[in-house]
């Protein structure tokens, strides 16, 4: 694996690893009042398109990381639209 390749991973995990703490929290509270649907669609859009684009390039950082982060993201729009 090259520098580049870890950098690129060390990317991929910490980005996937970002939403968890706001993933948890909905998870236990049930509560998304406060959270923006807009700014989930977006970022889900952006992930979305970052997955795209790692299928194009072969990039398998950028594929499992955008995967797994866009999952988390469905799980709170999907709550967020459950709980309001």
């Amino acid at each position: 694996m090259t520098p580049t390749d870890l950098l690129g991973l060390a990317a991929a995990v910490t980005a996937t690893i970002a939403v968890a703490p706001q993933v948890i929290k909905v998870c236990k509270t049930k509560n998304t009042r406060d959270l923006s649907l807009g700014t989930f669609i977006l970022l889900l859009s952006a992930l979305f398109l970052w997955f795209l684009y790692g299928l194009l390039i072969g990039s398998y950082p950028i594929i499992i990381g955008n995967a797994v982060g866009f999952a988390l993201n469905i799980y709170i729009v999907v709550m967020k639209i459950k709980y309001g």
